[in-house]
């Protein structure tokens, strides 16, 4: 099983969490640049989105869960970018790949799909309580080491739930990044706003952007913005997430 984009296909037997529209939308979305980080890669779908939209980056994705390891490593070989994607089994907190006694940041880019649930009931299938909640990496954390491992000027690109803005923002600002690009999500335009994706900037920025965009047409379509941004990754206008 798994599903199948246009260039490569995701194979989902070991992880907990399963390809989702979360993952396809900044995977589409995020910015890059020649060296990317994926924290949390999981399946390795924004990894190899990134290999494909950026064809001279080279992309490391870390991940602590064995299962996920599995898939990621297993896609990645698969793909027509394994070349440019390196699959490494560790947590952020533990990811030191700077040489120099200073660190200096060596990314252009980092990019997550961060665990979201903060003091909510666990889900008893341990491998889903890891990869949705923020018990192994709190929002303080992805944003503190984000902030160590990015070059001057690297960007962070997330996307949360709307609940989390204010916190991870307010965090962002305590560790030098600053708000670049946000895109609040509905998923239909009567409804609230499901999920953020935000994109932060190492150092100061003079001016950011903001915009809401809807999923979902009332006729079930996907709309055009949700079209534009996928196009290059979903074989059909409409199939299934």
């Amino acid at each position: 099983m798994g599903f199948t984009f246009k260039k490569f296909h995701i194979t989902d037997d070991h992880t907990a969490m399963k390809v989702g529209t979360d993952g396809v939308l900044l995977g589409a979305w995020a910015a890059g640049g020649l060296k990317i980080l994926d924290i949390g890669t999981g399946t390795g779908l924004m990894a190899l989105m990134m290999a494909q939209r950026f064809p001279s980056a080279r992309i490391d994705g870390i991940e602590i869960d064995e299962g996920a390891l599995e898939d990621s490593r297993f896609n990645t070989l698969q793909s027509p970018f394994k070349d440019r994607i390196n699959i490494i089994n560790t947590s952020l907190q533990d990811y030191h790949p700077c040489t120099d006694t200073q660190e200096k940041g060596i990314y252009d880019a980092i990019v997550c799909n961060p665990p979201y649930f903060i003091n909510s009931l666990k889900n008893p299938l341990q491998q889903r309580t890891t990869a949705r909640h923020t018990d192994t990496l709190s929002h303080q954390e992805l944003v503190f080491h984000a902030a160590r491992l990015l070059k001057e000027h690297g960007t962070l690109s997330v996307i949360i739930p709307s609940d989390n803005k204010e916190l991870l923002e307010a965090e962002a600002v305590f560790n030098g990044l600053s708000t670049e690009r946000i895109v609040n999500i509905k998923t239909r335009t009567s409804k609230p706003v499901k999920r953020c994706m935000i994109e932060f900037k190492k150092g100061l920025t003079m001016h950011s952007s903001v915009s809401e965009e809807v999923l979902t047409n009332s006729d079930n379509t996907r709309t055009e913005w949700y079209h534009n941004l996928t196009k290059e990754f979903y074989i059909n206008k409409d199939s299934e997430e």
